[in-house]
């Protein structure tokens, strides 16, 4: 009979005992009831509580609130499983299980790989090597995926969910509405809905003690009154602006109106002490009611080239009277002696770091560094000599942003010299890359390789901007993500090996096979726009490799289907998806090669009747695939110019 007794009174670790306790009883289930009991002094069964209370060493922890130790000490009835806060516990309990052989290959109950076997002892202690691991709200959101999203994330060793913008309407009305998929009849959305929903995902992340990271844009229309909770979507700029604000509205070429047509794209004049005043005063109000917020992020408009141009805001940077916003920002939440931390982003015009003005008061803030632009086939250099990196100097609303991540590297460590603080990362690898790399590998080894070069850099860790849904044709790619921001010393084919074999079960090498031939036969370079033919015999390869993508499909469609009844659910579903996703592949070659062979209107006819045809699908593995990022991805190929601004 085993029990489990909790040494710390937290509602997380309530959480962290229940989770073992069900992990336990399915590993075993003939063990019996699994008693849970709050008992600080006992001795013997499962102990679960902070290290602290067993009278363990936390100095390697710079603070113990943000930085998560795992410690584990367990025979074959118990022992002790702790962390140095609240969350570690609950990250400790999962570590554990994942050690005694269980897996939770995709979000969701079907994506749990559970074991029948007795459980061994166990010794395991780590500091987590990155702070920040996680993921931000993007694509198409449903609030029960949301749910499923949630769940996942501690369950690999992140400590991070951040839900952007007050009300995410914008990104809920992206599924709900079925963008991209003519097969879906759209259901328009309330915002009213979405903020309570909002509310949801919050009580579920303080369930499992996750860092709460809040907002983002909307701060520089809301504090005058512009709505800005349909997110791009273009506004009639008359009836939205309330005139008596207009004055505050970023001055471009002469007029104060609307960036595009789009508040959420739309600056202020920030030389303006009062619109400043009302901004900060916007700030510190929300901080104020919003306690549960752990990391408040106060980021500029969406966009860019897009700054106010009057002579006082001439006078500075974008990034100067951003600074100045901060420090304005910092004053009123410590008069009201509020803790809230705040990121602000080093993102577009504010990429280029300040040159007059520094933060006040450091422990206050973080900076995220936010590479939108970069080329997504080139990796983030190790331990760069910032100073060697050739940059672009600021030049207002006439800005080339940076198309290699090293330049970003190096305008975020001006940004730390100039105002003494840490910094991490705002990445886009699950934005619409992933989507343009059909043999996967490739956008996969680059995520493990750029999360240990931003660390060699000082970033201490990443939250992903991209779709909760990136888990087509597999969770590889968060497997890789989540465990090497935890361990920077894991090894790439090895983690390759323990993903493939507990998803594909003991034929997985012939899966592994499948995609190092999807990878030879497709370019990732090519699909992407970065690799440039060098001559026609170079384009006529190319087009004659994607070819020859349907002829390897049907090869392999026998072998995959003969595999679709597995004992484990999660490994059914792994080839159920891979089925479904060998023939998405193959319905891509006819847009593909209409494309490359400048057949423009017939790629877009051939793109189109594509979505419809998947879109049959995407009720069935919506939990995994996300087809409104898909179709945005390919979007920018078949249908629009290659931009990296958001779409409908």
């Amino acid at each position: 009979m085993f029990t489990i007794n909790k040494i710390t009174s937290d509602h997380v670790v309530d959480f962290a005992a229940e989770e073992l306790k069900k992990y336990l009883r399915m590993m075993m289930p003939r063990c019996g009831e699994i008693a849970i009991n709050y008992n600080p002094e006992a001795k013997d069964g499962f102990r679960l509580g902070v290290m602290s209370d067993f009278g363990l060493d936390t100095s390697e922890a710079d603070d113990i609130a943000l930085d998560d130790i795992l410690h584990i000490d367990t025979d074959e009835c118990g022992g002790i499983i702790a962390g140095s806060n609240p969350r570690s516990v609950l990250l400790a309990v999962y570590r554990y299980l994942t050690m005694n052989g269980c897996r939770w290959l995709f979000p969701g109950v079907d994506g749990e790989y559970i074991p029948i076997k007795a459980i061994e002892a166990t010794k395991y202690h780590k500091m987590a090597d990155c702070r920040y691991r996680g993921q931000c709200n993007e694509g198409a959101e449903a609030q029960h995926l949301m749910m499923e999203a949630i769940d996942f994330t501690p369950k690999i060793g992140m400590n991070i969910f951040m839900m952007e913008f007050d009300n995410p309407k914008a990104y809920y009305t992206f599924y709900y509405e079925h963008h991209g998929n003519p097969a879906r009849e759209s259901e328009p959305i309330d915002a009213d809905n979405v903020l309570q929903w909002k509310r949801q995902c919050e009580a579920e992340l303080a369930k499992r003690g996750l860092q709460f990271h809040d907002m983002g844009h909307g701060w520089t229309v809301q504090a005058f009154d512009i709505d800005s909770t349909d997110g791009w979507r273009p506004v009639d700029d008359e009836t939205s602006v309330p005139e008596q604000n207009r004055k505050f509205i970023a001055m471009i070429n002469g007029e104060r109106k609307l960036f595009g047509g789009i508040p959420l794209n739309t600056n202020f004049c920030m030389s303006n002490p009062e619109a400043r005043a009302k901004v900060a005063q916007k700030i510190c109000d929300y901080a104020e009611i919003s306690t549960n917020v752990d990391y408040l992020h106060v980021w500029l408009a969406d966009g860019h080239n897009n700054h106010c141009e009057c002579e006082n805001c001439k006078k500075k940077t974008p990034s100067d009277w951003y600074v100045m916003l901060m420090n304005e920002v910092d004053e009123l939440l410590t008069a009201k002696n509020l803790k809230t931390k705040i990121v602000f982003i080093c993102y577009v015009d504010t990429t280029w770091a300040p040159t007059v003005e520094a933060i006040k008061n450091p422990d206050r803030f973080s900076l995220l560094v936010a590479a939108i632009s970069r080329d997504y086939t080139k990796c983030v250099g190790k331990n760069l000599d910032t100073s060697k990196v050739k940059l672009e100097k600021f030049n207002l609303n006439n800005n080339i942003l940076p198309k290699d991540v090293n330049e970003y590297i190096a305008h975020g460590k001006m940004w730390q010299d100039k105002c003494n603080i840490s910094a991490f990362v705002y990445e886009y690898h699950y934005w619409w890359v992933q989507y343009r790399d059909l043999g996967l590998f490739r956008s996969v080894k680059l995520i493990y390789d750029d999360i240990i070069g931003y660390k060699t850099n000082g970033l201490n860790g990443i939250v992903e901007d991209g779709s909760q849904r990136s888990f087509c044709p597999n969770g590889f790619s968060f497997f890789v993500y989540a465990s090497t921001l935890f361990d920077n010393s894991v090894d790439f084919e090895e983690l390759k090996e323990d993903y493939f074999k507990h998803a594909y079960g003991e034929d997985y090498k012939k899966v592994i096979e499948i995609f190092e031939k999807l990878c030879e036969l497709v370019d990732f370079k090519y699909i992407m726009g970065k690799m440039e033919p060098g001559n026609d015999c170079d384009k006529a390869k190319a087009i004659e490799n994607i070819k020859k993508i349907p002829e390897l499909v049907d090869a392999y469609m026998p072998f995959v289907k003969s595999h679709r009844v597995m004992k484990h659910r999660a490994q059914k579903l792994a080839y159920n998806l891979l089925a479904f996703y060998l023939d998405y592949c193959k319905k891509l070659v006819k847009p593909l090669v209409s494309h490359y062979e400048g057949k423009i209107e017939q790629s877009a006819i051939e793109f189109k009747k594509m979505l419809t045809e998947i879109g049959k699908y995407e009720a069935e593995f919506e939990s995994w695939f996300d087809q409104y990022n898909f179709y945005r991805s390919y979007k920018r190929l078949f249908l629009a110019p290659d931009t990296f601004y958001h779409d409908n």
